[in-house]
């Protein structure tokens, strides 16, 4: 089986080459593919891994251009292996994740304080259980095309992080949680859900992102672009006579 690599291959990673690697292994996972060249063919190979077993989320990269965990995909002949997108290049498949991993700061996604103790029914817990299983993988991230246009976009999965606590009866911090993610963040989604079929553990920013505007709009904000419009005053563009 052949597959092809985007290798970034200078320090000042300007300089890309697709290489081919001849890997001969039966039903082997990207990662162990990636592992097989780097051990036997090539080691200035670079990618990075953890606990492969989908976990960690350290392992993602694209695959004819979609993003997936290395760890859990199975290869097949001419597949091209390149890095996540919208991230600072570090070399090969290795990308720095500081800047989109600050978006949590930003969004104030960590549980604030409570006012009070609340129990939970297994209904209240159920309602954010799948928001809780993201491992900040940053496939998200990468498939967001708001990035294009907009390199300070809170993102997908910080946004959905925010929704996680915003969601949790017991959070007190609500107010702070959803003024947080007003500018740069919720509006400046386009809701195209090319987030939702990269997420390994089947989250789905777009439908968090969408209730995050629901709930804004309950606590009286709205679209700023909607609301710009009106001028401080209803204009429904009457003629002036």
């Amino acid at each position: 089986m052949k597959i092809e690599i985007k290798r970034y291959v200078n320090e000042e990673k300007l300089h890309e080459e697709q290489i081919g690697y001849e890997v001969e292994l039966e039903n082997a996972t990207l990662l162990e593919v990636l592992t097989e060249i780097k051990t036997k063919q090539d080691p200035t190979l670079s990618f990075a891994s953890g606990c492969r077993s989908s976990i960690c989320g350290s392992c993602a990269v694209r695959v004819n251009g979609k993003e997936l965990l290395a760890c859990a995909y199975k290869p097949k002949e001419g597949d091209i292996v390149e890095p996540l997108k919208n991230m600072p290049l570090i070399r090969d498949l290795v990308v720095d994740m500081d800047h989109a991993l600050n978006f949590s700061k930003v969004a104030k996604a960590w549980a604030g304080n409570s006012t009070e103790t609340v129990a939970l029914s297994p209904e209240d817990a159920s309602v954010n259980e799948v928001q809780s299983d993201c491992i900040l993988c940053g496939a998200c991230y990468s498939a967001c095309p708001v990035y294009a246009v907009n390199s300070e976009f809170i993102g997908p999965f910080a946004l959905t992080r925010s929704w996680r606590y915003v969601s949790d009866r017991r959070e007190g911090e609500v107010a702070e949680k959803i003024d947080a993610v007003q500018t740069n963040g919720i509006w400046d989604c386009t809701l195209c859900g090319e987030c939702v079929p990269v997420c390994p553990q089947g989250i789905a920013p777009k439908s968090d992102i969408d209730m995050l505007r629901n709930k804004s709009g309950i606590l009286g904000y709205m679209d700023p672009k909607y609301a710009g419009g009106f001028g401080g005053g209803l204009d429904f563009g009457a003629p002036g006579f």
